[in-house]
């Protein structure tokens, strides 16, 4: 039995989430390495949710928020647009490879784009392999 990632989603409540929604309604199928966390707006993600998701095992995280110029916040995916790039620079610097996080905009209605999104990051993390981070912080606990 291969690998098979753990990926942690922070989806946006009144786009993304919706649209994992469509895609389960229609029965769109995609791959279930995701486990879905609801968050209001894709601007609510604090850059230190993805590093505790990544720290305590997750192999991937991504982030969906809706559309530019779509959100319900007015301009809560902009906020995350601006942060993300430092997010992935400060990732880069912790030695994370950088598929391991991504950020996608999905609509509602856009049930088939999240299967696909999903599918496409999950066969990317799985490629990666299993995360480092979790490795090396409890190999770190042991030398203490």
């Amino acid at each position: 039995m291969g690998f098979e990632p753990r990926i942690v989603g922070f989806l946006c409540n009144w786009c993304s989430y919706t649209g994992a929604d469509l895609a389960g309604t229609s029965r769109i199928k995609y791959q279930p390495n995701v486990s879905v966390i609801r968050v209001m707006c894709s601007a609510r993600i604090d850059p230190t949710f993805v590093l505790k998701a990544l720290a305590t095992g997750a192999d991937g995280v991504i982030v969906c928020g809706c559309h530019p110029g779509d959100c319900h916040y007015s301009e809560g995916n902009y906020k995350t647009m601006r942060r993300f790039p430092l997010l992935k620079k400060m990732l880069k610097d912790f030695g994370v490879e950088e598929d391991r996080v991504r950020l996608e905009w999905v609509s509602a209605s856009e049930g088939q784009r999240f299967s696909e999104v999903i599918n496409e990051m999950t066969d990317k993390v799985r490629a990666l392999g299993p995360s480092r981070i979790r490795i090396s912080l409890d190999a770190d606990k042991v030398e203490r």
